[in-house]
């Protein structure tokens, strides 16, 4: 089939490789699919990963040797794709303007749901059976992948490669990722229900999609979900406000568990902490000493570290990142029914034990630790309380922060827009004006947090090192294109209601013709940034422009006329 023919699979996953074990190679791609077709059409159509990508993709499909997991076990990981791509597909465009920023996707980087199993079985001649399937998607749908994965792999575990080829006939046939839209996807005799929430969702929405299944047998996925945010980060509870920062100002953060379903889930959760906000900066759930990056992240040189979360199990990271300045060890998974008091460490600035759980920081906290919600959450264990109900107040309670943080440069952005009546419709429209640290910090005084939250502590501190932060370099330049797209919105606006007919008496042909290329110009820009432009407003434009035209001389018209064909 012709590669062009899989639009539909493509707009939900770049596609679905299973990895063995070679006895002579080692962890190797034994299939892809769907199966590429061979005409150099679908060569250069095709979004193919290179070979760095295959050898990041092998490695990271199965767990540490020295995890010694038997078993079925899932996670995921997060690849930096590398080698020439294609541009993001109209689908991919689409559902990133209209998704809320945690749920972007990011071209420059590969998702990997894997589902090993590894069994004991006599008749290979290493003793053991050990494959993944592995779904990778540039979106970053965590709990609906997970899912989609569990229910895939298991279909291949009992059947054979059929129900892989069957799955990516399902899938081409999905209606593409929508956000605000109830998507009913049906795959292998499965109904999926998925809704993505959109940029129109309430503020106080989880940033999170929301899965449903429908099946005959029950799907219990071998990782934690993003709904079940409370038992991944309750080994973490005394210290989610230290982490909160370390992921809001992107610090780098090692966090080392004995198995990629924890690190992945717990760096996931991380990242998830500063929802309404992207964490922009790089994460990788699971990371092994075999990543094309190994080299250039474990350099020694600490005072040059990238902002990054990396999630790994292999114990040879001790060494390998011990002048990092923070690091979260995880014992095995907890006994959920027991406080959380028992597993209380001191934070240590030190990596002193090299297996002592605990969270190990180097960066001291610049707030106070709001002591209720932990309260809160340790009450909700000796109630019973159900996981999603203390998930709710987890994530609710950290959005409210995070939102509270980020009100300040909110009103702070805005008062950097233009004044409405500066636009001139005969006139360039105003600029932005630059963003100044200092004038904010100084903003603080009048209109920081310090004034209507309960939590004290060095909140201006806290934003100087946001504002180094790659999050906070995110957030600014998608705020700065929203403004921008709104001047030139205003200025059009402007223009369409100007009376053209007085602006044109005594004017020079050259100044005319300047004004019909700018006009036209603008159009073409809006259009090709996608703006939201009402047809009233074009149709003015439009209308100005014949009225300019029709008082040209004809040779003059011509000319408009062949240059705008």
């Amino acid at each position: 089939m012709a590669d062009q023919e899989w639009a539909g699979f493509r707009s939900w996953l770049h596609s679905i490789a299973v990895v063995t074990f070679d006895l002579e190679l080692g962890q190797v791609i034994e299939n892809v699919y769907p199966a590429s077709s061979t005409t150099s059409m679908a060569t250069t159509l095709q979004d193919s990963l290179s070979e760095q990508d295959k050898t990041n993709v092998c490695y990271l499909a199965f767990p540490d040797s020295n995890s010694g997991i038997m078993g079925d076990i899932q996670f995921h990981f997060r690849i930096r794709r590398s080698g020439p791509r294609v541009p993001a597909c109209s689908h991919h465009r689409e559902y990133n303007s209209r998704c809320l920023p945690p749920l972007q996707m990011d071209h420059n980087f590969l998702f990997g749901f894997a589902y090993f199993r590894q069994v004991k079985d006599p008749s290979i001649r290493r003793g053991y059976y050990q494959k993944s399937v592995i779904l990778l998607s540039y979106l970053p749908l965590v709990t609906f992948f997970t899912q989609l994965t569990t229910l895939i792999a298991r279909k291949f575990f009992d059947s054979g490669e059929l129900p892989l080829e069957v799955a990516c006939h399902d899938i081409d046939r999905w209606t593409p990722p929508t956000p605000g839209h109830h998507l009913t996807l049906p795959v292998l005799g499965t109904l999926i229900e998925l809704h993505i929430p959109s940029t129109t969702a309430r503020s106080g929405d989880s940033s999170c999609e929301t899965v449903t299944i429908s099946s005959s047998a029950p799907l219990c996925p071998l990782s934690p979900l993003d709904t079940e945010l409370f038992p991944v980060l309750l080994p973490l509870l005394d210290h989610l406000h230290t982490l909160w920062e370390l992921s809001l100002t992107a610090e780098p953060l090692v966090v080392q568990a004995p198995s990629p379903a924890q690190c992945s889930a717990t760096v996931q959760a991380l990242t998830s902490l500063i929802h309404p906000l992207r964490f922009v900066a790089d994460y990788r759930p699971f990371y092994t000493i075999h990543d094309a990056d190994f080299k250039e992240l474990t350099s020694s040189n600490s005072s040059a570290l990238p902002a990054i979360i990396l999630g790994v199990t292999n114990p040879f990271f001790n060494k390998a990142l011990q002048h990092w300045p923070n690091l979260v060890r995880l014992a095995d998974q907890p006994n959920n029914s027991k406080s959380p008091a028992r597993s209380k460490t001191k934070v240590q600035s030190k990596f002193r034990n090299e297996t002592k759980p605990g969270v190990f920081t180097a960066t001291k906290p610049l707030l106070d630790k709001d002591k209720d919600i932990v309260k809160k959450i340790t009450k909700g264990l000796q109630l019973k309380r159900p996981v999603e109900v203390q998930t709710a107040l987890l994530r609710r309670y950290f959005l409210e922060l995070t939102q509270t943080f980020m009100i300040p440069l909110e009103r702070y952005l805005t008062s950097l827009m233009p004044l409405a009546r500066t636009i001139s419709p005969y006139r360039a429209p105003p600029k932005v004006r630059p963003f100044s640290c200092d004038d904010f910090i100084r903003s603080l005084e009048s209109s920081g947090p310090q004034l209507t939250s309960r939590i004290k502590g060095d909140w201006p501190g806290l934003y100087r090192r946001f504002l180094k932060s790659p999050n906070f370099v995110g957030w600014y330049n998608t705020r700065a294109r929203e403004m921008c797209s709104k001047l030139t919105l205003l200025h059009l606006e402007s223009l369409a209601e100007a009376k053209i007919g007085i602006w044109m008496a005594g004017k020079a042909e050259v100044e005319l013709v300047d004004m019909v290329l700018r006009i036209r110009s603008k159009l073409a820009e809006a259009r090709r940034e996608e703006l939201p432009l009402p047809d009233i407003v074009v149709e003015r434009l439009e209308g100005h422009v014949r009225t300019i035209v029709g008082t040209l001389p004809a040779d003059l018209q011509g000319v408009i006329a062949s240059k705008h064909g």
